[in-house]
């Protein structure tokens, strides 16, 4: 990300301090392009002014914080933006204020999908010089709190599979959130993890050892038949929901496909992306 101003100045030098006081920054901070070097004129007579193009390149980390503030102001949204430099190419983004949890989205789809686009405001390549930067965003400590949850989510659905001794879905999740269930299923003797299904629309499968390995069909014969059998059954509203319960956990919307940040179409520049995320937020507020 830059910013680029053209200015005219007595001198080269002139313009070039300038452009970098409109831009905000130290001369030292900017590069520029020569456009017009200028005439001195004879007794000032013909004499013009020299033009230069001045550009402000922003490092990662600033240009990861302006896109956020940039966007954030373009949502109409009251929240604050603060970042800090955890070292070795990573950051640390945090975003406050109240209006903040709206870019949160359902199950953190939305900030999965903001945090895509500020690392790639962070690493547009504008130099060859130029390092990769990981920027990690949270809101209201969300990550830490849906990590809890997850891994306990991960022990209800243990204990599931092994009380009813049959595999057990979840609903579609991230990569990262997926990990966090096979790591943490990792730890209690009896049984697996496997993530089944297409890109985008990928759950974990939590079945007992020894049992058959899920496949994407035969997680789909499971749950058709757990569904059957939840219809079939007599005035037992218990039973029904047992039933249901064990064949994936009681989440809406669990049906839906996991939006993966990734699968927003790539644009030629950061401006189109705001209109994507508009879009995605408001899939989750229906």
């Amino acid at each position: 990300m830059k910013n680029e101003v053209t200015v005219s100045a007595k001198s080269i030098e002139e313009a070039v301090a300038k452009g970098a006081q409109q831009l905000g920054v130290s001369a030292e901070e900017v590069k520029y392009e020569v456009v017009e070097e200028g005439k001195r004129g004879f007794l000032g007579i013909g004499s013009t002014d020299a033009q230069v193009k001045v550009t402000y390149v922003f490092s990662p980390l600033a240009a990861a914080k302006k896109f956020a503030e940039t966007l954030i102001a373009d949502l109409e949204l009251d929240a604050t933006v603060a970042i800090h430099d955890d070292g070795d190419g990573e950051a640390l983004m945090t975003i406050s204020g109240e209006d903040s949890s709206e870019l949160i989205g359902h199950h953190g789809d939305t900030l999965d999908a903001f945090q895509y686009l500020v690392n790639l405001a962070a690493n547009k390549k504008e130099t060859e010089d130029r390092k990769y930067t990981r920027v990690s965003v949270d809101i209201e400590n969300y990550r830490e709190k849906r990590e809890q949850t997850l891994r306990q989510l991960a022990r209800r659905m243990v204990a599931k599979a092994k009380k009813y001794k049959k595999s057990v879905s979840l609903e579609p999740m991230s990569s990262y959130e997926r990990r966090i269930i096979h790591s943490e299923v990792q730890t209690i003797e009896g049984v697996s993890t496997k993530s089944v299904g297409a890109e985008g629309c990928r759950r974990v499968v939590i079945f007992l050892d020894g049992a058959e390995v899920p496949t994407e069909e035969n997680v789909k014969v499971m749950e058709n038949s757990n569904s059957n059998k939840s219809k079939g059954s007599k005035g037992g509203k218990q039973r029904k929901h047992d039933n249901k319960e064990a064949a994936a956990p009681s989440i809406k919307r669990s049906d839906l496909p996991y939006h993966e940040p990734r699968k927003i179409e790539k644009a030629k520049d950061l401006d189109s992306y705001f209109e994507k995320l508009k879009e995605f937020s408001s899939t989750f507020d229906q």
